[in-house]
């Protein structure tokens, strides 16, 4: 459950802004046909925090119906514990396989009070937990010495690595050796992190291009590194995409582009236009122009 791509994956909006139940199934086929691990929804990029609790559930429960036997786990990303732990304990209820927990996204909580919040979201879900560690986004930096008193916690498995510092891997690794598994979190350091020893990428990016970030990562459980950089050398400034505060317009454009899909953000976003509208476009589709072919890659 916490080895591989497991993507994060865009929330699909119809036009007048309802869940769009056919499309986001359909997207999320894409990323299971190309052999991913799992999927995380309800996440930075899947625009949770502008979703309802209901609207949550329901997106939990078509990532369920579309991942077949594989996991899905929901966000929990909230200001307040008391609607972390509510939200947490109907995600056990609805059949989440984990959560990833996010620290307070408003309040920039302290030492203690992130180990707290994240103990007692934890204990209401009762599920494996993904510890998201994203000092740069939150501005909430779970460090490897709060992760040795957060261990405390059977519950507490995995870690979404998003420093943006990938000496923060080996960090975790000397401190804890293998009592968490390791998910890098940012896309345009996901071969760095795999090659440190990540057990997984939650990837963005991959959602528009699914098989070739997932030949990244089996290329390198193969050993075959120089192939594995080919690939992540030309996906590279559409990794970028993901390190920006505008990435959910902007891979959902890419989605757009290179899957056929929907544009449509939830308010105050709006999909991009004029100039940066055309930059992305461009790094997309002259990506695609110069595509690799995987079958040079097969395994």
């Amino acid at each position: 459950m916490w080895n591989g791509m497991m993507p994060a994956v865009t929330t699909k909006f119809t036009a007048d802004g309802e869940i769009d139940a056919k499309e986001l199934e359909r997207c999320i086929g894409l990323q299971m046909d190309a052999g991913n691990a799992g999927v995380i929804v309800c996440g930075s990029l899947g625009e949770g925090p502008m979703l309802s609790h209901d609207e949550r559930i329901e997106v939990l429960k078509i990532a369920k119906s579309a991942c077949g036997d594989k996991p899905v786990l929901l966000t929990i990303c909230e200001a307040g514990t008391r609607e972390a732990c509510d939200l947490a304990k109907r995600a056990n209820k609805e059949g989440a396989d984990g959560l990833m927990i996010v620290p307070s996204p408003i309040y920039h909580t302290s030492r203690d009070e992130t180990i707290t919040n994240l103990k007692s979201i934890s204990s209401a879900g009762d599920l494996p937990v993904m510890i998201y560690s994203n000092r740069v986004a939150y501005r909430v930096d779970v460090t490897p010495e709060m992760m040795v008193e957060l261990a405390e916690d059977d519950r507490m498995v995995a870690v979404k690595e998003s420093s943006d510092d990938i000496r923060r891997l080996t960090e975790i690794v000397n401190l804890l050796g293998d009592r968490y598994k390791i998910l890098t979190g940012v896309d345009n350091l996901g071969l760095e992190a795999l090659l440190m020893g990540a057990d997984g990428w939650v990837s963005g990016v991959s959602i528009a291009f699914p098989e070739e970030n997932q030949r990244i990562y089996d290329l390198v459980q193969a050993g075959r590194i120089t192939e594995a950089r080919e690939i992540y050398r030309w996906l590279r400034p559409l990794l970028d995409l993901d390190v920006s505060t505008f990435l959910v317009q902007q891979i959902k454009l890419a989605e757009a582009i290179a899957i056929g899909s929907t544009e449509h953000v939830r308010a105050p976003r709006q999909p991009l236009t004029g100039e940066h509208r055309a930059q992305v476009e461009k790094v997309v589709r002259d990506q695609i122009a110069k595509r690799p072919d995987l079958s040079k890659y097969a395994l």
